[in-house]
């Protein structure tokens, strides 16, 4: 008896090395992606402009950073002391417009560099809902709690946000005609606007997908959507807010990500890493025995033999700072005696 609905992933015919450049941008779920994407050393960038949820946003934000065009400034606004940008998420904040100017301007520039270079964008989107300023009519990235009666709720229709793909994608294309693009729909469930609205923003940012892949050739579209809903479909793959997938949801989603998009030898060096990542996490009941002494030399040994390729300096640092704490100790008992 079989109680899951799987399904076989098409397989990527661009795909991810170790030396491909990345960029990761869109929902909380990208966050996932980019962070699991940084932890097993590929060069990554993770969501410049922080967690875009809608795709107007982060088209927008992608085509003002490749065509040079600051925010307006306009669409700053102040909250306790910190202002913020309308088209940006909360964590761009700074004490004054200036600072904040500089640096979203900043964040523009380093966008900009990436994608003139990048090999795979990947975007992930959370909703077709929006809010837009009364009165102007802008779609904002985020709200950054002003008052309700500044906006208006409505739900981005499909010629409209692939308009803003469009306008994006004819930049990026004269800058980097090789950059390819994944795309997929946020597995998160915004159920704050309905259950039955957020199927219809589900849906469609579902057509929005196929609709780009359709168009161009180098958009392609992961199921993460699919995965959790129809593959996974059970709430025990739910944190306790029964929006979030759990940690063995997210990992799972990757596996399928990995199986379909990375080449065999990137697999391979994944695997490597993952090992290592895994005896990063070991919590030993006594440090100070030789066993674990023994447990940490073997740990170091691994992450010089992977090379100057892959940056594991950091957790160098950790695992020798551990390791001289030992000796030291040890001499100062032997000292003592």
């Amino acid at each position: 008896m079989q109680f899951r609905t799987s399904f076989d992933i098409l397989p990527f015919r661009s795909k991810i090395a170790h030396n491909s450049r990345l960029f990761v941008m869109g929902s909380c779920f990208s966050e996932m992606i980019g962070d699991k994407l940084a932890e097993r050393k590929f060069c990554v960038l993770r969501n410049p402009f922080g967690t875009i949820f809608n795709p107007h946003a982060l088209f927008l934000l992608l085509e003002t950073s490749l065509s040079e065009t600051p925010l307006e400034e306009a669409l700053i606004t102040a909250h306790q002391g910190r202002f913020y940008h309308y088209q940006a998420h909360s964590k761009l904040s700074a004490s004054s417009k200036e600072q904040l100017v500089e640096l979203i301007s900043h964040q523009q520039q380093v966008a900009k560099r990436e994608l003139g270079e990048v090999s795979h964008l990947f975007v992930t989107f959370g909703t077709a809902h929006v809010y837009e300023l009364v009165g102007s009519g802008q779609v904002v990235a985020n709200c950054h709690k002003q008052p309700r009666e500044l906006f208006q709720k409505r739900l981005l229709q499909l010629p409209e946000m692939m308009d803003s793909f469009r306008n994006f994608y004819k930049v990026l294309q004269a800058i980097n005609p090789s950059a390819e693009i994944i795309v997929t729909v946020s597995p998160v469930r915004h159920i704050k606007d309905g259950i039955p609205e957020n199927q219809l923003s589900k849906s469609l940012l579902r057509v929005l997908c196929h609709e780009m892949s359709q168009e161009c050739q180098q958009v392609h579209y992961f199921p993460s959507y699919e995965l959790m809903m129809d593959d996974l479909r059970d709430y025990r793959y739910y944190k306790d807010d029964m929006i979030h997938p759990t940690s063995f949801a997210e990992n799972y989603i990757w596996e399928q990500f990995k199986k379909g998009y990375f080449d065999d030898e990137a697999l391979n060096t994944i695997k490597k890493i993952d090992a290592i990542l895994n005896d990063l996490q070991h919590k030993p009941f006594h440090t100070e025995s030789a066993s674990h002494q023994q447990f940490l030399q073997k740990l170091l040994t691994k992450m010089e033999q992977m090379g100057p390729t892959f940056d594991f300096s950091k957790e160098i640092s950790v695992v020798t700072h551990q390791l001289n704490s030992h000796y030291k100790n040890v001499n100062h008992e032997s000292q003592s005696q």
